[in-house]
């Protein structure tokens, strides 16, 4: 059995490792009603059609909710606020950037 990320010495948990238990523990309750939810209807699918990549593809997103909730407690429900938000207003929340801003930054930063 898989135990959950810990915080190594200096402090900063790691991501789980890609297993259902794992991802579990490091969910706050009702972040991990969610990947309940997520997890049955992906199994139910699996089963219905003999291929297990939609639950690999679940654990893997999972894996970084996880890592996001251990490093910013709350960020889950942040990023489905935010995306009701975008969707409500067609704008996105103040303070955001553009993609193009965003790819800019990213250049920047590796010296491009």
């Amino acid at each position: 059995m898989a135990s959950p990320a810990t915080p190594p010495p200096h402090g900063r948990p790691t991501p789980p490792p890609v297993e259902p238990k794992a991802i579990r523990a490091c969910l706050t309750p009702d972040v991990a009603a969610e990947f309940d939810r997520e997890w049955d209807v992906v199994l139910d699918t699996a089963r219905r059609e003999q291929d297990l990549e939609p639950v690999q593809r679940l654990l893997r997103k999972w894996r970084h909710f996880a890592y996001a909730e251990l490093t910013s407690p709350g960020s889950y429900f942040r990023v489905l606020a935010t995306a009701a938000h975008t969707l409500a207003t067609g704008q996105p929340p103040a303070g955001s950037i553009s993609g193009e801003e965003m790819d800019e930054l990213i250049r920047r930063r590796l010296g491009r």
